[in-house]
């Protein structure tokens, strides 16, 4: 085995991974679906407090909890991404009802042994050189369901897959995001003062040792986490943000999956589709409170990353069984020499 979930093989740096048809899929940018996780809950209770728009994404994609220090930094970036979009820029996007799947059976038992199995796959990865004026480049497609209030009156409606492009230095200082339907056609900046918290530059600095790393990740995600998210949750959270938009080096790859081991309610699902319409299997965990379960969905012959989707398995009042809250494909990572350059495109 040779693809990492975080790391494509090298080959793939400069290659667009073959993206299948895809008919209806998951999240968008102006996600509601990261309701429960971190600070999005709060920022969700501001808007529905102050305004009828839909909820934005974070600029970032993730939710920044293994590292507190930076946690007001990028709710700051949050809150600018959602004034710099404006009041109607996520609205084009919400084109039908909620987004729904089938629900893949979960097995408790079968967990450590498919880590197992995804860790012996990210080791066996090469890793490109990084240097430090150079760009990380992540390609996705993304699509979501969440609440739309307009004149007192709330539906769910979902957004359709779009695409998604982030470069990002290695210090995490300095950035660009293009997401249609909540940037404009050019994009907007990520830079910023303090470095993200799954900045290239910071990954190779966390510990490689599972138990170490879990700890850390349990104590830093609990200085961070809302109350509303249970604790394990957030820490299952916190090392999927390490996944999706980032580059993690092979060997805290191998960690993260060791670790996300150790933590209680941790399943193998046997189906789960990605936002293009990939399937695979799952690491996943449910969020006691919401219902809602998240997915790390990897390719069942190579345990390549897929991506990652959140599903609601328990209804509440807000979401049946089966709608798919969020969802994101990775279609590429690369090393560019500058800043929205495209890989295979000159620069």
């Amino acid at each position: 085995m040779n693809a990492s979930p975080s790391q494509p093989h090298p080959a793939e740096w400069t290659e667009t991974q073959g993206l299948l048809p895809s008919v209806e899929r998951d999240l968008p940018a102006g996600r509601h679906q990261f309701h429960k996780e971190q600070m999005m809950v709060q920022i969700r209770e501001d808007l529905r407090n102050t305004a009828v728009t839909p909820v934005r994404r974070n600029p970032f994609l993730r939710r920044a909890v293994l590292l507190p220090a930076l946690a007001c930094a990028l709710a700051g970036a949050v809150v600018g991404g959602l004034a710099l979009n404006g009041g109607d820029a996520n609205t084009s996007l919400a084109t039908g009802p909620a987004l729904t799947t089938r629900i893949g059976a979960a097995d408790a038992r079968g967990a450590d042994r498919l880590l197992d199995d995804i860790s012996l796959a990210a080791a066996d990865t090469s890793e490109p050189t990084v240097r430090d004026d150079q760009f990380l480049y992540i390609a996705s497609k993304v699509a979501s369901t969440y609440e739309r209030t307009v004149d007192d009156r709330t539906t769910l409606v979902s957004q359709k897959l779009h695409s998604r492009q982030v470069w990002e230095s290695p210090d995490g200082k300095d950035g660009w995001l293009i997401e249609p339907g909540n940037t404009d056609e050019g994009g907007i900046t990520l830079a910023g003062p303090n470095p993200v918290s799954s900045a290239y530059d910071r990954l190779t600095r966390l510990p490689t040792d599972p138990e170490v790393l879990l700890r850390k990740i349990y104590k830093e995600s609990d200085a961070v986490r809302d109350h509303e998210v249970p604790r394990d949750q957030a820490a299952f959270v916190a090392i999927g943000d390490l996944l999706v938009e980032s580059y993690p080096p092979a060997d805290l790859t191998v960690a993260l999956y060791k670790a996300a081991a150790d933590i209680p309610g941790v399943v193998a699902v046997d189906d789960a589709v990605d936002a293009v319409g990939r399937h695979g299997v799952a690491v996943a965990r449910l969020d006691e409170q919401s219902g809602q379960r998240t997915e790390w969905i990897f390719d069942k012959k190579t345990y390549a990353f897929l991506g990652e989707r959140t599903v609601q398995v328990e209804p509440n009042e807000t979401f049946k069984k089966g709608t798919v809250i969020f969802t994101v494909a990775i279609t590429q990572r690369a090393v560019v020499n500058e800043m929205k350059e495209v890989p295979g495109r000159a620069g």
